[in-house]
């Protein structure tokens, strides 16, 4: 930490939170995992659900590039054999953390309760790529191999350098290992930037700068290679080393893994065999690799594609397994634990460049009491041997598990079930030819429906299929049948409904209820229902439904409906005025009399979904999301009598057919539940236990005069503010001739098979137990055959995941913005700050960070962009609470965001941030207000192949709030065209128009900032900053184009009022802060900017208004201009306003700065080595905790994300600090001068 003062006072920052790439892990046994992010070190304990135990800094400046263990015997660390002498939960464990060129000892509390610091801060001369514990010396050393082929020896507790040694082929390393368990037996092995594998020993006798206790004097003697090992075409970025084996394990930046026969290395081996092999050759990954693992018959590596590839030495080394659970930006660490004796399992985690951390554990099946694990292959698929009449038409699966039922075109159904198939039923000639298939399980009971093309559905029991009900729906043919479920609540079970959509539109419904009797078993129970009537069009049937009960004063049923033409029906049920008979099998003949005339829609969005219909509509927690064929998912409101989109989701791309939606229980980890696919596995008391705490939360809520949370709130003055809460979810869909489940947060395919693609009947069965997604089965037909992606009772490897810290954005974050502050109800001391960032993923995210604790929560991510997000604005909406005995009980604030950025894209959101009671965490809604691109009219031309488009590469660069207004707000974006631009978004509009744009810079402009002043007369003035690249600072008054009414004659200045040169290249970053003029009743403008030359410049400008006859004019005119050259030693990319006279920025050179404006010019009043790399947006706010004066935070981001909070201190204090400070220095280095007399002198007595 860097600490500059003023004449009067400084500035301290220190750090509150941090998100960086996550560059080292180790497990210490299977109890505990050791995380490096920057400089921090982190502590989970993985005993039951895995948790956060401890954290600490430990190196300060440097980031953690490595940790190793202590270990407590001589057994060789490199080994995967499980170690019997490790230390056990109950020891200290001792551990050399490294990274940069910083290395420091650090021990770890018994049982995990603790980190401690076990000695100073050692700062080596050259970066330290790898550290090895020597236990056969007299006492424990260090092994340190450097970058430029070199190693020490340490003593750890002091740092001091017992010997130095050096290869006589000096070049850089870009890995290395250290190998064995003395320095004189020790090899090193190092990876070069001319892609080879060199093994030497820096310990031989003879050899080395042998550097004497308290002298300088050396050796000069190098040691020469003695192994050379030759393959990769690119530089190698990770070793390892199997003992057991004598197996070499390089990743390379060829997109590689070898391994190499090297046999015995240090002790009596030396370097090894004479001639090393290459035993395989590992190609598999789609990018860089960056680490590697080795255990007995597995590999596994990990690289910049994001995946970790489990490798099968048996089977010629082919991939046996994909984890993938990063966002991009790849993995950049990787640790497998070692498989304990007596256990079947190992853990294998790995740190993403998003921050994350992931968590898988390895179950091993055990064959003749060995370890061996048996892993289907990606690509294998099974034929399920269907065995039935005719050609299998629907497949569908029942009891969650390995049963199967099929419908083929003879009027069939089958069902296979331990391995072998057998009929259930089979219909006659009129189902013959053409059959549609449906399975729901009611009260316990699978049920199945089963239509033909003359109108007729058969209904039965799959126990007991001669209970079954035939029903006459149509005179033509049966489109499709619907099993919905009528709940009586928002989690209640209620009644199941059978809808078959026939001819002329129209839905026949009717509910079905299975009862039982000892004389004839089980029989169903129906009640017809008024049908509904779909608009017309020419595919007029139904394709999906789902029920959603409205908590509104009264209790109501609406129903939310898709058809083929793409169109979302809204259906409200009406009170039957007809007799309804209850229908058992003796009744077949007299079912219904009476019926109403058929229910149209109260409300329609016609063709949403484009022209290839809607294939599924499902709710969740009162909010309904539908998906189509045009690769879409849309989560709908639900107000009074009316559907609304309140977000729209895509797949990626070349995914347009889209099935369905699988959600994730967020109390369960990625475990899902959906409507077609069987939930009735579930225990029954855990499914009352959430019925019965949602119930409760709903009662509370009544209670205040609120809606459920769990159901949609109605407001019934505004339909677009109620208050909804989006689940989380996967897609599934088909992507090519691939069936994928597409993950829209992580921005990747969770699962895949390859399966021909649409136009064919699927069922997906998820993996029993507690799993991903991603270790399901897809049961499909193709070319007549039911098959299976794996097999259904295969024993394969059981691999669950957990996640143990969210990533942010896998690649540079471009810009930030703070929205505000939410406190937990009845808490205020638990403090959430709310910031959104966009990045160079396309993605926009939104992020609760706790400072006190460190926590970073992600609330919402945002992929509606097509290219990189540059710049975002933030416009508050207010905020609402309930006030309880004068205290605010609960509190929720509402924000328009905009973002922008490549291929001239604008977009517009009203987020809602509020607390969610289920969870305890605060929780965001999204609505999607706006969008806007510049060539969107350019492409809906009809003749604009002989027009001229405009650049498609065109960027928006920086973005300002012009004009907050009632209806509409004004922005100002900076393009990379020339062009300065505004632009009105309408919130209730829900457009956006451009209104005005000058290529006055005639370069591209990088940076606008904008303010408003009011003239004598109380008329508002707006004027806007624009920076270009050629460094000059232009001013312009856009009172006119305010003035203007009409859309079609905006007028607008043609040139600025100023132009003032400002820096020697690109203006980065502008802010400006206004203040009164104390004397008149002028406004003083104080602008600060960053440029590419790196200085920092502050202006001051005197606002004029020039009175005439019928114009009124603004005259600007600069006072002062104060700068500082060398701000920073890189550009500076970022600039904010701490207050009027305050300003922090921020650099690729990575310090955050705090600048003064005094009487006699800019003061540095402090600065902080950030661990965010190429810092490229920077927020500031002041603190808002009482007893504090002069705090603010600041956020800074780039490579990840730092959350800074500044205090301001007097001089005297600093200096008092500093004087304590140093007098504590002293006092630790005299007594390490003490101890080292001492290690020292013993040392020496022992080699006398």
């Amino acid at each position: 930490m860097y600490r500059m003062t003023s004449a009067e006072s400084c500035t301290v920052l220190e750090s509150c939170a941090l998100v960086a790439p996550v560059t080292a892990l180790e497990f210490l046994r299977d109890d505990y995992l050791l995380t490096g992010q920057g400089p921090i070190l982190t502590l989970f304990s993985l005993e039951g659900s895995p948790r956060l135990r401890a954290s600490q800094n430990v190196l300060q400046n440097f980031r953690i590039h490595g940790i190793r263990p202590k270990p407590q015997t001589c057994h060789d660390a490199h080994d995967a054999k499980p170690n019997p002498d490790q230390p056990t939960s109950d020891e200290i464990t001792e551990l050399a953390i490294f990274g940069g060129k910083g290395l420091r000892l650090i021990n770890v509390s018994p049982c995990g309760r603790g980190l401690e610091v076990a000695g100073p801060l050692m700062e080596l001369q050259d970066w330290v790529l790898d550290v090895s514990w020597l236990m056969d010396e007299p006492c424990p050393l260090l092994g340190v191999s450097i970058a430029h082929n070199a190693a020490i020896l340490l003593e750890p507790q002091s740092g001091k350098v017992l010997s130095l040694c050096s290869c006589a082929e000096a070049c850089l390393l870009y890995s290395a290992l250290l190998i064995g368990q003395s320095w004189e037996e020790s090899v090193l092995v190092g990876g070069t930037v001319f892609n080879q594998l060199v093994l030497w020993r820096p310990g031989r006798t003879g050899t080395g700068r042998q550097c004497q206790a308290g002298t300088q004097a050396c050796a000069l003697t190098d040691a020469q290679v003695e192994r050379r090992l030759l393959g990769h075409s690119g530089v190698i970025f990770s070793l390892f080393y199997l003992q057991s084996s004598g197996w070499l394990a390089s990743a390379s930046d060829d997109r590689s893994v070898r391994l190499w026969h090297v046999g015995e290395l240090s002790g009596s081996g030396g370097c090894g065999v004479e001639v090393p092999t290459c035993l395989r050759v590992l190609y598999g990954h789609q990018a860089r690799v960056f680490c590697v693992r080795l255990s007995p018959g597995w590999v596994f590596s990990a690289g910049e594609d994001g995946a970790c590839l489990l490798w099968e030495w048996e089977g010629e080394g082919r991939v046996g397994r994909t984890l993938k659970s990063h966002r991009s930006g790849g993995i950049r660490s990787l640790a497998v634990s070692n498989a304990s004796v007596g256990k079947r399992s190992r853990w294998v985690a790995t740190g993403g460049a998003d921050g994350g951390v992931r968590l898988w554990k390895v179950v091993e099946q055990s064959t003749n009491s060995e370890l061996k694990v048996e892993v289907e292959k990606e690509d294998s698929q099974m034929d399920l041997g269907f065995e039935g009449i005719g050609c299998p038409k629907v497949v569908r699966s029942v009891g969650g598990g390995h049963t199967v039922v099929t419908c083929t075109d003879q009027g069939q159904v089958s069902m296979r079930q331990d391995g072998s198939w057998k009929e259930i039923w089979h219909g006659g000639p009129d189902f013959q030819s053409y059959c549609v298939m449906e399975v729901v399980c009611i009260q316990g009971v699978w049920v199945c429906a089963v239509g033909n093309l003359n109108g007729g559905v058969q209904v039965f029991p799959l126990r007991q299929p001669g209970g079954g009900t035939f029903l006459q729906a149509s005179e033509g043919k049966i489109h499709s049948l619907q099993w919905v479920e009528r709940r009586k609540g928002a989690c209640s079970r209620g009644s199941w409904c059978l809808l078959a959509s026939g001819s002329e539109g129209l839905v026949q419904r009717w509910t079905v209820e299975v009862a039982e009797n000892e004389e004839t078993g089980l029989f169903l129970v129906l009640r017809k229902m008024t049908p509904f009537l779909l608009p017309p069009c020419a595919k007029q049937w139904l394709t999906a439904a789902v029920t959603v009960t409205i908590h509104s004063g009264k209790k109501k049923v609406l129903w939310v409906c898709g058809d083929r033409r793409g169109s979302l029906l809204l259906y409200k049920d009406e009170k039957e005025k007809s007799q309804r008979e209850s229908v058992q099998e003796e009744d077949t003949q007299e079912r219904v009399v009476g019926i109403n005339a058929p229910i149209p829609p109260v409300a329609t969005l016609f063709g949403v979904h484009g022209k290839q219909g809607v294939t599924s509509v499902c709710e969740r927690r009162g909010v309904c999301y539908s998906t189509g064929r045009d690769g879409c998912v849309r989560v709908l409101a639900l107000n009074k009598d009316s559907l609304n989109v309140r977000r729209v989701h895509h797949a990626c791309k070349g995914m347009d057919w889209l099935e369905k939606v699988l959600f994730l229980d967020c109390n369960q980890g990625e475990t899902w539940k959906d409507g077609n696919v069987d939930d009735e596995n579930e225990k029954e008391h855990e499914e009352e236990e959430v019925e019965e705490r949602e119930d409760r939360t709903s009662e509370r809520a009544l209670e205040n005069g609120q809606v459920d949370r769990n159901v949609e709130e109605r407001d019934e003055g505004d339909s677009e503010k109620g208050t909804f809460f989006e689940a989380r979810f996967l897609m599934a869909g088909f992507h090519s001739v691939e069936f994928v489940l597409w993950d829209p947060i992580r921005q990747e395919k969770v699962f895949t098979a390859a399966c021909g693609g649409g136009h064919r009947s699927w069922a997906y069965i998820p993996s029993s137990g507690d799993q991903t997604l991603e270790q399901g089965t897809l049961i499909f037909i193709k070319q007549g055959t039911i098959m299976a992606s794996r097999s259904l009772a295969s024993s394969t490897t059981e691999i669950r995941g957990h996640t143990l810290r969210e990533g942010l954005h896998g690649r540079g974050l471009a810009c930030v913005c703070r929205l505000g502050e939410l406190s937990k109800p009845g808490d205020s001391s638990e403090k959430w700050e709310v910031l959104v960032t966009g990045g160079e993923d396309t993605t926009v995210n939104v992020l609760a960070v706790r400072p006190d604790q460190g926590t970073v929560k992600v609330l919402a991510v945002i992929a509606d962009h097509i290219s990189n997000i540059r710049t975002l604005a933030a416009v508050p909406r207010g905020a609402k609470g309930d006030e309880t005995n004068g205290r605010c009980r609960d509190m929720s604030f509402s924000t328009l965001v905009f973002s922008a950025g490549g291929r001239a894209q604008l977009q517009c959101y009203r987020l809602l941030i509020g607390w969610d009671e289920q969870t305890n965490l605060p929780t965001c809604q999204v609505t999607q207000i706006a969008g806007h691109r510049l060539d969107e009219k350019w492409e809906r031309r009809r003749n604009r192949h002989k027009t001229v488009k405009m650049d498609p590469e065109t960027r928006y660069m920086s973005m300002a709030v012009v004009q907050d207004g009632v209806e509409e707000v004004l922005l100002a974006l900076a393009c990379s065209d020339g062009a300065v631009r505004i632009f009105s978004v309408g919130e209730d509009s829900r457009k956006v128009e451009l209104l005005w744009e000058s290529f006055y810079h005639q370069r591209c402009v990088l940076s606008v900032a904008s303010y408003s002043l009011e003239d004598i007369y109380g008329k508002q003035h707006v004027l806007l900053l624009s920076g270009a690249t050629d460094g000059a600072v232009a001013l312009w008054d856009l009172t006119a184009v305010l003035d203007s009414k009409s859309g079609d004659s905006w007028l607008g200045p043609s040139v600025p009022c100023l132009s003032v040169p400002v820096h020697q290249s690109g203006v980065n970053a502008l802010v400006i802060s206004k203040q009164r003029h104390q004397q008149t009743p002028d406004d003083i403008i104080t602008m600060a900017t960053g440029g590419d030359d790196g200085q920092l410049s502050v202006m001051k400008i005197k606002v004029e208004m020039n009175q005439s006859d019928q114009t009124e004019s603004l005259c600007p005119q600069l006072l002062s201009h104060w700068s500082v050259p060398l701000a920073h030693s890189a550009p500076l990319t970022a600039l904010t306003t701490l207050s009027s006279a305050r300003w922090a920025s921020a650099s690729p050179d990575q310090r955050v700065c705090v600048w003064r404006l005094c009487d006699d010019g800019l003061h540095h009043q402090g600065a902080m080595f950030t661990h965010t790399a190429d810092a490229a947006g920077v927020w500031a706010w002041q603190r808002e905790e009482p007893n504090i004066e002069g705090g603010a935070y600041v956020v800074v981001c780039g490579q990840g994300l730092q959350l800074l909070k500044l205090m301001e201190r007097r001089r005297e204090e600093e200096e008092k600090e500093e004087e304590k400070e140093g007098k504590e220095t002293d006092r630790l280095r005299t007594k390490e001068i003490e101890r080292r007399k001492v290690v020292f002198g013993d040392r020496n007595k022992q080699k006398m």
